[in-house]
């Protein structure tokens, strides 16, 4: 597959994620709070549940690029489970680094840091594509990583930890 591909495949996946995730935030409201729905959507304000509009469309994007990129490009499990945990960890680290110094949460800045959380993970995904062949322990970690992660996602949506990244942020609870 030839780079002008790949990157054009890459900037529709960020698109992709982009929409995908700003839908997920109101879909669970939608369903009328649907346990089904929100393992997937944001079930709250909180900064935990606000990954999932990130990972959820970035996996399913992986899906769909399976099928026909796969075998294309080098790196690719390793390169999208990389992507996703970037961008997992960018909006956190954004988040908790700007509210130290000003104190409160500031939706402009919440908004701008998804989209460049996924530009992010993108970017990189497209680089290790191009990239030699990484070793296989590099794939089996990154992906063991991204199943603890969706299993985190799932049973906190419902149980989560009383810790400040899981507290939603306009109520004070936390899950459903």
């Amino acid at each position: 597959m030839g780079n002008q591909k790949i990157l054009k495949t890459e900037i529709a996946g960020t698109i992709f994620i982009i929409l995908l995730g700003i839908a997920l935030h109101f879909t669970y409201s939608l369903s009328n709070s649907n346990p089904l729905v929100g393992l997937f959507s944001a079930v709250n304000e909180s900064v935990w549940e606000h990954l999932k509009l990130a990972y959820w469309p970035a996996m399913f994007w992986t899906l769909i690029t399976t099928i026909f990129s796969r075998k294309k490009v080098n790196n690719f499990l390793a390169a999208r489970a990389i992507g996703a945990l970037i961008m997992v960890t960018f909006i956190p680290a954004v988040f908790y680094s700007y509210t130290t110094f000003t104190g409160e949460s500031i939706l402009a800045i919440d908004i701008t840091s998804f989209f460049a959380a996924v530009i992010v993970g993108q970017l990189v995904s497209y680089r290790l594509f191009r990239f030699r062949k990484l070793p296989l322990i590099i794939t089996v970690t990154t992906s063991a990583a991204l199943v603890m992660l969706a299993t985190s996602f799932i049973v906190f949506t419902f149980y989560p930890p009383h810790l400040p990244i899981f507290q939603d942020t306009t109520t004070g609870n936390y899950g459903v």
